[in-house]
C-alpha cells in the first residue's frame, strides 16, 4: 500500500503519520521527490483501515499495489534511484560503463586492462574471480586471489570494481569490492539474495537466461525485503531457439523496466551476443532504449583468453564502442 501526501503536508504531520503506521507493526519507506511524499507501507497492510488513512487531513491518494514486487515497483517510488557507487553512480542522468575481462588471469593483465579501460572512458571495473562454466573442467577462476588481483587495479586506476558472487559464505571475501555481481544462474539462488540484503553493498542483480522480467524484479524485491535498497538490474539476453548468437538480447525489457520499476537498469551486450563483432550495435541500441549502463567485457589479447574470448573486445574496440555510445546519447539528450 502507498500513500502519497498533500504537497502542504508539514514535517511534524508527516513525522505523526509514519510513527502511528509504525505502531501498528509496519514498517514505511519514505520517498521524498520535488512535488510530493510518497509512503510505502511494508508488511501485512490489514492491520490499517484503508478509509481511515485516506481520510486524514494530509493524505492525497491511497493506493494497494497490485504487484508481488512491492519496494521495487516505481509506484512504491515514483522517483528514479540513483545508485551511489564510490565516488560514480548508476542511474539518473548518468551513464556507467562497467569494463574489464571475463575473468582475471594475471596481475599484469587486470592493470594493463585497468589502465587501458578507465583511459577510454570506463567508470567501473569488471572483473571475474570467481567464474561458474558450464564444465567443470573449464578454467574457475583464481578465486580468492582473483579479487585481490582485482584491488591492486582499483588501487592503481582509481576504478569501483565489480566482480561476481557464487556462494553467501564467500561474503567476507567481498568487503572491499564495490559492486557485487549475482549472475544468471544465481538470479533465483533466494538464499544468497536473502544474505545480500542483509548488506549495504550494491548489488548488481543479473537476469537468469530463461527468467521474465517479473521474476527478475522478485529477485531484487528479495534483496531489498532484507533492507538493502541498493541494486543494479541488468539485462544480459534470454535464451531462445536461436543459434547464431550465444544468448537473445531483449531490448525491450530496458523499456519494461523502466516502467515498472525505480531501479536502474544495465544492459551487457557481450553475454547476449556472444560475439565481439556483434557488442557495439547492441550497445548503441541499449543506450538509445534507455538503459543507465553498459557492461562489456574487454581483453588485451582475446584470442588467448581463459574465458569467453570470443565475445571480447580489446581496449581500442571498446573506446570505440564509448565513443559511439556517448554519440547517442547526446542525440536523444537534444
Amino acid at each position: 500500500m502507498i500513500a502519497v501526501l498533500k504537497s502542504t503536508a508539514t514535517e511534524q504531520q508527516i513525522e505523526n503519520i509514519i510513527e502511528w503506521i509504525r505502531s501498528v507493526g509496519l514498517d514505511v519507506h519514505i520517498s521524498r521527490g520535488h512535488y510530493q511524499t510518497v509512503l510505502g507501507l511494508i508488511g501485512d497492510t490489514r492491520k490499517i483501515d484503508e478509509d481511515l488513512l485516506s481520510g486524514l487531513d494530509i493524505v492525497e491518494t491511497v493506493t494497494r499495489i497490485s504487484e508481488p514486487f512491492k519496494q521495487a515497483s516505481r509506484k512504491f517510488h515514483p522517483e528514479d534511484s540513483v545508485i551511489e557507487v564510490a565516488d560514480t553512480s548508476v542511474g539518473g542522468d548518468v551513464f556507467a560503463f562497467m569494463a574489464g575481462p571475463c575473468s582475471v588471469e594475471s596481475e599484469e593483465q587486470i592493470i594493463s586492462i585497468a589502465r587501458d579501460v578507465k583511459a577510454l572512458g570506463a567508470t567501473m571495473l569488471r572483473g571475474g574471480a570467481f567464474k561458474p562454466r558450464t564444465s567443470p573442467y573449464d578454467f574457475q577462476g583464481l578465486k580468492a586471489e582473483g579479487l585481490e588481483l582485482l584491488l591492486l587495479a582499483k588501487k592503481e586506476t582509481g576504478l569501483p570494481i565489480v566482480s561476481e558472487i557464487m556462494n553467501a559464505n564467500h561474503l567476507p571475501m567481498f568487503e572491499d569490492v564495490d559492486v557485487i555481481q549475482v549472475g544468471a544462474r544465481n538470479m533465483q539462488n533466494f538464499e544468497l539474495l536473502k544474505e545480500l540484503g542483509r548488506t549495504k553493498k550494491t548489488i548488481l542483480l543479473k537476469r537468469g537466461l530463461a527468467n521474465t522480467i517479473k521474476e527478475l524484479l522478485m529477485s531484487a524485491e528479495y534483496i531489498m525485503a532484507g533492507g538493502n535498497e541498493n541494486i543494479i538490474l541488468c539485462e544480459r539476453g534470454i535464451r531462445t531457439f536461436e543459434t547464431y548468437t550465444r544468448n537473445t538480447l531483449d531490448i525491450s525489457a530496458v523499456s519494461v523496466i523502466r516502467e515498472l520499476s525505480h531501479l536502474p537498469v544495465i544492459v551487457d551486450p557481450s553475454h547476449a551476443t556472444g560475439v565481439a563483432k556483434y557488442v557495439k550495435s547492441m550497445a548503441l541500441a541499449a543506450a538509445a532504449a534507455g538503459a543507465h549502463g553498459v557492461m562489456i567485457e574487454v581483453h588485451n589479447d582475446p584470442a588467448r583468453a581463459l574465458c569467453d574470448g570470443p565475445q571480447a573486445l580489446t581496449p581500442a574496440q571498446f573506446g570505440d564502442v564509448a565513443k559511439g555510445v556517448h554519440a547517442v546519447l547526446d542525440a536523444i539528450r537534444e
